[in-house]
């Protein structure tokens, strides 16, 4: 597993959240357990182009940074879950408003993507 050789830089709130929200699919997770998408199986339906490795490691890192709590079920087979921890919850307004904004600008952030792609 990749083990960071530098230490961050932690001067500001953007450095701050940087660190804590940096991973392709950490924004999508947190906001699919708010919405009511538990377990693992179901976070992968919801990403499918996310490698099932690649959830474990960001679910993972969420919960260190304590934002997500996962709670195993003795049942065998194990029936892992997780949830949003209280911390967790008071980035959902701020994911809410960055999606907002996607949204109200969504023709020409595809266009401008589209076209660095071409």
């Amino acid at each position: 597993m990749y083990e960071r050789k530098t230490i961050p830089n932690l001067n500001c709130g953007l450095d701050l959240i940087g660190e804590v929200l940096y991973g392709k699919w950490k924004i999508r997770l947190l906001w699919f357990i708010n919405d009511g998408h538990k377990r693992p199986s179901e976070l992968q339906r919801k990403i499918p182009d996310a490698s099932r490795r690649v959830l474990n490691i960001q679910l993972k890192e969420l919960e260190e940074h304590e934002l997500v709590s996962k709670i195993i079920y003795p049942v065998v087979p194990p029936k892992v879950e997780y949830s949003l921890t209280d911390f967790g919850k008071t980035l959902i307004p701020v994911i809410s408003a960055i999606g907002n904004w996607g949204e109200e600008h969504e023709e020409r952030l595809r266009l401008l993507i589209l076209k660095r792609l071409d």
